[in-house]
Formats: C-alpha cells, structure tokens, sequence
C-alpha cells in the first residue's frame, strides 16, 4: 500500500476519532441514570491486567468485548473462556467462539453471564424473609465480523442482546460495537472503538401488574389487572482512542507501551495506561492503571492491574493461552479481583 494512502487513511481514522469524541463526551452530571451496568464489566485477564489499554493491539476472541476490528488479526480460530470474581461475591463467566474463514474474515459469538447468588424474598408482612430466595439473570450475547482490509487496516463490528430480569420482570435490549485498528510501520499501532450504541431499555412483566377497580363501573363488578409502564433507561455507550508502541529489545524479548482516552457519556472520563513484557512470545508480565479525570482519588473505585500469562504451541498448530489478572479494589472486604483466562486457538 502507497505511503500516500496510508497517510489518508490514518488522517480519516483520526478525523472520525475526535468527531466521536465530542459526540461522547463525558457527563457527571447523568452519573448513576443508566442501566444495563452489566456492559461495563471488562472480561479477559489479558486486557484486565493491562488496564484495558491495549484497544489498538488487542486481537482474536478477547477483541470482542475491546474492539472488535482486532477479531481477524489472530488469524485463526479460537475459543475462551474467562472466569471473575468481581464484587460481593459476584462471579462473571465469559465464553467466546471464532470462526477464520480467510480471505472472507472471521466472525465470532460471545455470551457473558453474571451469577449474583440466591437473595432472600421480603416483604411488607415479613421484613426478614419469607423463607424464599431468588437470583437476578444478568446475560450478554454477541455475534462479531471482523476483517483485515489491508496489511495496515481492520475493521470489526459487533450486534448483541442486552438481558436483565428479576424474578418475573425483566428487561430487553440491543447494541451495536464497532472499531477500526490501523498498524503504522514503526511498530505503532492506533485504535478506535465505539462501544454500546442500542436502545433503551425498560421493564416488563407479571410482577408489575396490579388489580384497580374500572372507573365508571358499578361497585362490586370486579376489578382489571393493569401492568404500568415503567420508565425507559439509556444503557452506557462510550468511545475509546488508543495508541500503542511495541519495542523490541532482541529476538527473545519485547515491551509494549499502551494508553488509552475513554469519553463515557454517563460519568468520568478516563485515562487508561498499560504495559506487558514478552519473553520468547511464551511468557508474559503486564500491569496497568485507570485515572478518572475531573474526579477526586477515592472516586476511583479500582486501582493497580497487574497480571502475568503463558503462551504454548503444539507443532504449531495448536494454540494454548492461559493468563491471570490482579485488580485493586476500594471500599470492598475482599480488597481485589481475580481473573482467570483460558484460550485455545487453532
């Protein structure tokens, strides 16, 4: 590819990114009105542990959740599976499937589900539990295309089912994640990720419905059952522009610098840093950190990411990834998170 088209194409990516960028900026003031809160759980322990930075260099299944235009770039097909214990005593399972089809690209399906654990039943009359529990069904589902458009170029795009109930009420809605990832030539890479643009969403369901009298009807003809609307909620879109550097010491050992600019149009901006150390392309150390901007330190929930991986090929053809993240957590007894990654790739 000419120098000059890949000139225009860096300027175009850039261009949209601070067009995005303003379209998406960050509002304090919403804070604590959306729903669908599920969507912001990072997955993979990669990307976890590397503050979520690496959205230009992700590649393969973990791309899905980050940007799904790194999907291809894995050249393969692969499967994972990711395990968090997030907070109070929440766990978050993610499964991702790929498909490489070569030149045609690679799709891929994702599913995300969160085990909040058995809630006791109250009520008016027993304020202490009626003996009964129920669990909260909180589910993503997502089928991805991605494709490598030129040796410099990628593009991917995600459409997903948000899912939400609560006993007998719940909540329905769709979403669109689509990104670009651009490799300049100097081992620099640069990515642009929007991420959640759907519906509202609201609830629905037997448990809504109450009995009222019919106004204008005699008394004693009996009452009708009405499910009042409930109020619809926006779910928490952002854009994301990341940049990142690879440097190679030798053959046998690399370190890549990521940072990462984050306009959520729920709350706080975020600045994202992350870096990881390779060793023969098998072992793995990363660390990263997330900076709220505008927002005081202990407005900052998380803190220090830190995680380590391996990486094995059997004759080289099979591929087998596994990799462990560390979160720093606020005002929570646990005090931190863990991340477990499995990724087989063919």
């Amino acid at each position: 590819m000419r120098d000059k088209d890949m000139k225009k194409i860096s300027f175009l990516i850039v261009l949209i990114a601070f067009g995005l960028s303003s379209a998406f900026a960050g509002d304090v003031s919403r804070k604590g009105t959306n729903g669908a809160e599920q969507l912001l759980v990072p997955v993979g322990a990669r990307s976890i542990a590397t503050g979520g930075a690496f959205v230009s260099d992700v590649k393969g299944v973990e791309a899905i959740y980050y940007n799904p235009a790194g999907l291809d770039l894995a050249g393969r097909s692969e499967a994972m599976f990711s395990y968090m214990d997030y907070l109070a005593d929440i766990k978050v399972s993610y499964f991702a499937l790929s498909a490489n089809l070569g030149d045609l690209g690679t799709f891929g399906l994702s599913f995300k589900t969160f085990n909040i654990g058995d809630i006791p039943v109250t009520t008016f009359e027993h304020p202490d539990g009626t003996g009964a529990t129920y669990s909260p069904s909180l589910m993503t589902a997502g089928l991805t295309y991605s494709k490598q458009i030129t040796d410099r170029v990628s593009a991917g795009a995600t459409v997903k089912v948000i899912y939400e109930a609560i006993t007998n009420v719940s909540a329905t809605g769709a979403a669109l994640d689509f990104g670009v990832q651009y490799k300049f030539p100097n081992n620099m890479r640069l990515g642009v990720a929007v991420t959640n643009i759907g519906s509202n969403m609201s609830y629905r369901g037997p448990d809504l419905q109450v009995k009222q009298s019919i106004p204008g009807n005699p008394p004693g003809a009996g009452f009708g059952v009405y499910e009042p609307s409930t109020e619809e909620f926006q779910i928490p879109s952002y854009f994301e522009l990341s940049t990142s550097y690879k440097y190679d010491f030798n053959q046998q050992n690399y370190l890549m610098f990521a940072g990462k600019f984050t306009n959520n149009n729920f709350f706080e901006d975020v600045v994202s840093f992350g870096l990881e150390y390779g060793f023969l392309n098998t072992f793995y150390l990363r660390g990263g950190y997330n900076y709220l901007l505008n927002s005081k330190p202990e407005d900052n929930l998380y803190g220090l990411t830190l995680g380590a991986g391996v990486s094995y090929g059997f004759e080289g053809t099979v591929y087998f990834d596994f990799d462990y993240a560390y979160r720093a957590v606020r005002d929570f007894p646990t005090g931190a998170q863990h991340v477990f990654t499995v990724k087989l790739g063919l």
